[in-house]
């Protein structure tokens, strides 16, 4: 893979803010929904410093990005409407995340279920 593959050609905050579309040199274009984006943050807080410290993170179905932010010439950090904004999103990251979209999404919903967590925000009191 050369580095011009992995260089991103264009990202896009959707209107409604939950779908950072991404496309790359490649001819690649993912469109991820910023539940996944945060659910899968590259984070220490998300993805620990071990694979044993890596969370599991419920309730952000409805999550939003309110800002994409560039980090130098190779990511973006990501804010989300949860303030979370520690992820830097590397654009490998994101070509990755696009590419096994399938797999960690059924990965993360297998790991909800076993825990008995759920996609959904807390209700309101």
């Amino acid at each position: 893979m050369t580095e011009n593959e992995t260089w991103p050609t264009e990202l896009r905050l959707a209107k409604d803010r939950k779908t950072l579309n991404v496309s790359f040199e490649s001819g690649e274009r993912f469109d991820l929904a910023a539940e996944y984006l945060r659910v899968k943050s590259p984070s220490a807080e998300v993805q620990g410093h071990s694979p044993e410290e890596r969370k599991t993170v419920p309730g952000k179905r409805n999550v939003e990005i309110i800002d994409v932010l560039p980090t130098g010439n190779y990511a973006v950090r990501l804010v989300f409407d949860d303030m979370h904004d520690t992820g830097i999103y590397g654009w490998d990251y994101l070509r990755d995340l696009g590419r096994n979209y399938a797999r960690y999404w059924q990965d993360y919903l297998d790991e909800l279920a076993a825990k008995n967590m759920t996609r959904d925000p807390p209700a309101r009191h």
